[in-house]
C-alpha cells in the first residue's frame, strides 16, 4: 500500500479563526511511528477550545492542524513501531495537542503507543468517536477508582461524550449505575442500563436519600465540574466513597468530602501526549475498550449529522452551541 506525496489538511492560523484547507507534503513514519490514512476524525469540546485559544493546558500553539481522535488504516510503518502492519485498521487519541499534528488531515504519522486496532464491529466513524472519551472514562473509573461489581456508581452528565461511555464502562464492570441527565435525555440513560436522575428536579441531598438511603454513592464520576463537583463531594458514601473528576480545575472546599471520610482523584487525559510519558497506557486502554466493544458491552453514541473537511467548522459550531446529541465526527475520507 502506497501513500500519496501530498495531503489535504485543515489549518487554524490564529485563535478563533476558521479552518483553512492546505496542501502539505505527506509526513513520513519515523521511528516508533506509523503512518495512518485517516478515515474519520472525532470532534471533542476540547477541540473547539483549542481553536478558540482557550485551552493552554493542551499546549497546542497556533497555527496548527487540529483534531485529537482518529480512525483509519495504517499505510506505512516506521522501525520499532510495535506489531502494527500495513493494512491494519486502527483508532486512537493521537494528535492535536502537545505540538502533535492533528487528525483533520488525510494522513498523520502517529506514535504507535497511542493507538490500537479498532473494534472489528465498528465503522470508522464510530471508532473515531471513542478514543478521548473512552480513555478519560477508563482512567477515572478503572485506573483511579478501581470500579467493581456491586458498587453504586453515580455518573454526572451520563448523556455527554465522556459520560455515556462512563455509564457503559461502569456497567461492564458490574456496578449499579445512576446518572444525572436532563429530562429529555432519560432515554439515553435508560438505554445504557442506568437509573436517570433529573438534576434540575432533585437536589443532591434528595437523590442521595432516595437511591442510597442517605449513605452516598460508592463512586462518583464528575464530567461537568464547577458546582457539580461540589455536589459530588456531598454525594460520596461515608467511609470509603471516592470522587473522580475530569474537570476539577476550579477552587473547591474539600470539607464536605473530608467530613464523609471520602477521597478524591483528578484525571488529566492529555498528560501522556503533552509530556511523552505514559503513552503505552493509552494503547493498552484502547485494546481493553476494543474488547468490550466487540463483546457488545460498549457502543458510542453518534450525532447523526455528517460532516466532511469542507464543512468541519459547522461541526465545531454544533458543539459550541450545545446542540450535539452524541459524539460529533468529521468524515476525512470520501467513505468512512
Amino acid at each position: 500500500m502506497t501513500s500519496p506525496k501530498t495531503m489535504r489538511a485543515l489549518m487554524v492560523e490564529q485563535p478563533g479563526a476558521p479552518f483553512t484547507c492546505v496542501i502539505l507534503s505527506t509526513p513520513a513514519a519515523g521511528p516508533g511511528q506509523v503512518l495512518v490514512q485517516i478515515a474519520a476524525s472525532g470532534v471533542n469540546p476540547l477541540d473547539t477550545k483549542i481553536r478558540a485559544g482557550a485551552a493552554g493546558h493542551a499546549k497546542q500553539p497556533l497555527p496548527a492542524i487540529l483534531g485529537i481522535d482518529l480512525a483509519g488504516t495504517v499505510v506505512a510503518v516506521g522501525r520499532d513501531a510495535g506489531d502494527f502492519r500495513v493494512g491494519d485498521e486502527v483508532y486512537g487519541m493521537a494528535g492535536g495537542v502537545g505540538g502533535l499534528q492533528g487528525t483533520l488531515a488525510e494522513l498523520a504519522a502517529v506514535d504507535y503507543r497511542l493507538i490500537a486496532r479498532k473494534p472489528t464491529n465498528l465503522t470508522m466513524r464510530e471508532a473515531a468517536a471513542l478514543p478521548l472519551a473512552a480513555i478519560t472514562a477508563w482512567e477515572g473509573l478503572v485506573d483511579r477508582a478501581a470500579v467493581s461489581a456491586g458498587q453504586k456508581v453515580l455518573v454526572h452528565g451520563g448523556a455527554g461524550g465522556v459520560g455515556h461511555v462512563a455509564v457503559q464502562l461502569a456497567k461492564a464492570f458490574g456496578a449499579e449505575v445512576y446518572t444525572t441527565v436532563a429530562r429529555d435525555q432519560f432515554d439515553i440513560a435508560t438505554g445504557y442500563g442506568a437509573h436517570p436522575i433529573d438534576f434540575r428536579a432533585k437536589t443532591v441531598e434528595q437523590y442521595v436519600d432516595k437511591f442510597t438511603a442517605g449513605e452516598g454513592f460508592d463512586l462518583v464520576f464528575d464530567t461537568v465540574g464547577g458546582a457539580t463537583l461540589d455536589a459530588s463531594f456531598v454525594a460520596a458514601r461515608r467511609y470509603g466513597g471516592h470522587v473522580v473528576s475530569i474537570l476539577g480545575w476550579g477552587t473547591h472546599s474539600l470539607a464536605p468530602l473530608s467530613f464523609r471520610a471520602a477521597t478524591y482523584s483528578g484525571v488529566f487525559t492529555l498528560l501522556p501526549m503533552t509530556t511523552g510519558r505514559g503513552r503505552e497506557n493509552h494503547g493498552k486502554i484502547l485494546r481493553e475498550v476494543a474488547a468490550l466493544v466487540e463483546a457488545g458491552k460498549l457502543l458510542p453514541l453518534l450525532d447523526k449529522t455528517v460532516f466532511t473537511l469542507e464543512n468541519a467548522l459547522e461541526a465545531h459550531n454544533l458543539i459550541e452551541a450545545g446542540k450535539a446529541r452524541g459524539k460529533v465526527v468529521v468524515n476525512v475520507a470520501a467513505v468512512a
